[in-house]
């Protein structure tokens, strides 16, 4: 399935939205500028990876530039690909405007990284002696979409789904678009712990456990943060 953006209109102008996606997209073309060894040796310092982060923490010196902590941090604006990084921004695109006209600003940017950083810290708790590098906004995201159920539940979203050569688009309230996806991560995160070895973080496939974790800790924070605060009146997706 694929959401669509509506007009529906914000308050104020999202530029921390704005911004995060601009951010992502250019670091992907410094991305693109490097050989495959430059890019390994890029993810490698930039991106998390479980086993240093546990060595980190543990207090053994893993001899990187930076504190191993801030990859949970630099983690976010990484990405393997074309898709992987243009599915992360128009969800971003999709959900961020909203919550961060809620939030206000400042709130949202901290809100954001808050809930990539604790994304990446459920994934890393649940394959802790990993060496894959764990990268990508995908957990930031969620967070955002764990706001934005608890906050626009009835909202409809206009998602187009690909039917053979037919893409019909449908309506579907958010509660149960972004519910099922919800159910789809913590159950492919289930998957993931009977089977380490072909599925996920493991085989450098998709961090389910961030996804999931990201969207609790978001709609958690969101509420905390004022999610519910403003005013502005409810329109449709």
């Amino acid at each position: 399935m694929v959401p669509l953006r509506d007009d529906n209109p914000t308050t104020t102008t999202p530029y921390v939205t704005y911004g995060l996606i601009a951010a992502n997209i250019l670091v992907f073309i410094y991305e693109l500028t490097l050989s495959p060894p430059q890019l390994d040796r890029f993810f490698h310092l930039a991106a998390v990876v479980p086993r240093e982060l546990t060595a980190s923490l543990a207090g053994v010196p893993v001899h990187h530039p930076l504190p191993e902590w801030t990859t949970l941090i630099t983690s976010q604006f990484l990405h393997a690909g074309f898709l992987h990084v243009a599915g992360n921004m128009l969800f971003l695109w999709i959900f961020g405007n909203n919550v961060e006209d809620r939030l206000g600003h400042f709130k949202y940017f901290l809100f954001y990284l808050a809930c990539g950083v604790l994304a990446a810290l459920t994934q890393w708790f649940f394959s802790q002696n990993s060496g894959i590098a764990s990268l990508g906004a995908s957990g930031a995201i969620a967070g955002v979409m764990g706001a934005y159920i608890l906050r626009f539940p009835r909202a409809e979203i206009f998602t187009l789904i690909p039917l053979g050569f037919f893409f019909p688009v449908v309506r579907i309230p958010a509660f149960y678009f972004l519910g099922f996806w919800f159910v789809q991560q913590a159950f492919y995160g289930v998957t993931q712990l009977e089977a380490p070895a072909n599925i996920g973080m493991e085989s450098g496939g998709v961090a389910y456990w961030a996804h999931a974790g990201g969207f609790v800790f978001g709609a958690v924070l969101g509420s905390v943060l004022g999610l519910f605060g403003s005013q502005t009146q409810e329109t449709s997706y």
